[in-house]
């Protein structure tokens, strides 16, 4: 059966991309002495996807309003990726490339790799709740592993979507004991810097993966840490015994997972007085013993499950719960803290739930939130004109309003 003729239009446009992009006989497709040959597993994946991929778009869509850390901490790879974290990340630095793990259906669940190269990652979504699925990104590595099963790469034009165009994937499917595919394995960087050993490093990286998979190897005990107004941590259900510090650093790699480079955690610990990385390193050996491990070297991040209440406030502002952000939110973040990544963390979370009480149309939620804060005028009188003339409850509402302004 003969190309429609959308379709040679298409194969015409690409192999005049490809042809601009590609080295010659320096990448696979190159033909020696002539022009770039184009794999026919590409042009098939560009006529599937051509009918609900716009070529032009700048990124890939959204899953679930991009909040997938539920399904990450759920997903049978989150013990094994988080206990490989630490090499995936120091990989991924190291090269220049970005290290991704999606789900089964192409959805990014997790990410690391250097500042730079992240920043550039995030321009098209290659972050979690990214989609990456033919369907929703058209021809791209992860979504030939995910359709073939097959460890696979994509270079610089091969990509449908021409923002992709500055860059090279490479990934292989990670399966379950049982042979099923739990999701990929992806490195990607910019098309300069591909390397002939990239594909054999995510190989191996997959074999880890897998192999910890079928050890059964069990999941590491929970962390829960308490920084609303509380200032506690638990590992496995025993209370850590931690200085004010350390508890600063357990909540700032909590509140952001793609964790901090040794100079970043320094500066968001102690801004501009004089402390040097030994400090920061001395502070991150005693959680890791507290831990039992649980905090990946060189980029820190925890590789332990964790729950945080400053984290499940803003998930549930996210998810446009109200109720479930207040349930949460027990007061300021870690009160005593001087911390600049902490000071600056406490004054997110105040503005955004503050925010979502003005905004709420319901009572009571005014009324839990001035109960947290006493000296919040506004909030009083919100609550008063949300409260019916009869209601009983505008005694408490005009109680602290007036408070607040004898105060």
């Amino acid at each position: 059966m003969s190309q429609r003729p959308d379709l040679r239009q298409r194969r015409s446009v690409l192999e005049h991309e490809w042809a601009r992009w590609v080295p010659r006989l320096s990448v696979p497709g190159a033909r020696p002495g002539g022009s770039p040959s184009l794999r026919h597993e590409v042009t098939e994946s560009w006529a599937r996807s051509l009918g609900s991929v716009d070529p032009g778009r700048d990124s890939a869509p959204v899953a679930d309003g991009g909040a997938v850390h539920q399904r990450w901490t759920s997903s049978p790879l989150y013990g094994p990726v988080t206990g490989l974290a630490g090499e995936l990340c120091s990989i991924a630095e190291d090269a220049g490339f970005v290290t991704a793990v999606t789900d089964e259906s192409g959805t990014i669940l997790w990410t690391c790799g250097g500042p730079t190269m992240r920043r550039r990652a995030e321009r098209v979504n290659f972050a979690p709740g990214g989609r990456w699925d033919e369907q929703a990104m058209g021809t791209n590595a992860l979504s030939l592993a995910l359709r073939t099963g097959r460890p696979s790469s994509v270079f610089s034009a091969e990509h449908l979507v021409s923002a992709l165009h500055g860059w090279v994937c490479y990934c292989a499917p990670v399966r379950a004991p049982d042979g099923r595919v739990l999701g990929v394995l992806d490195l990607s960087t910019t098309w300069d810097r591909s390397h002939p050993l990239a594909m054999s490093t995510v190989r191996t990286l997959v074999s880890s993966v897998e192999a910890r998979l079928t050890a059964g190897q069990p999941r590491p005990g929970r962390l829960r840490i308490s920084c609303l107004g509380a200032e506690r941590a638990v590992h496995a259900g025993r209370r850590l015994a931690l200085r004010p510090r350390q508890l600063e650093i357990l909540t700032l790699l909590a509140l952001e997972p793609v964790g901090f480079s040794a100079e970043r955690l320094r500066a968001a610990l102690y801004g501009d007085r004089p402390v040097t990385s030994s400090t920061v390193k001395a502070e991150i050996s005693h959680l890791r013993r507290a831990l039992g491990g649980g905090v990946a070297p060189r980029r820190y991040a925890l590789t332990v499950p964790v729950a945080c209440d400053a984290v499940e406030v803003l998930r549930a502002l996210e998810q446009g719960d109200t109720d479930g952000a207040l349930r949460h939110y027990g007061g300021p973040l870690l009160p005593r803290s001087e911390a600049p990544g902490i000071e600056e963390w406490r004054t997110r979370l105040e503005v955004a739930v503050r925010a979502a009480v003005l905004a709420s149309p319901r009572p009571e939620h005014a009324l839990s939130y001035g109960e947290r804060a006493p000296y919040d005028m506004e909030i009083h009188e919100h609550a008063l004109a949300l409260l019916g003339q009869r209601d009983a409850r505008r005694a408490i509402a005009a109680g602290r309003l007036t408070a607040a302004l004898r105060d």
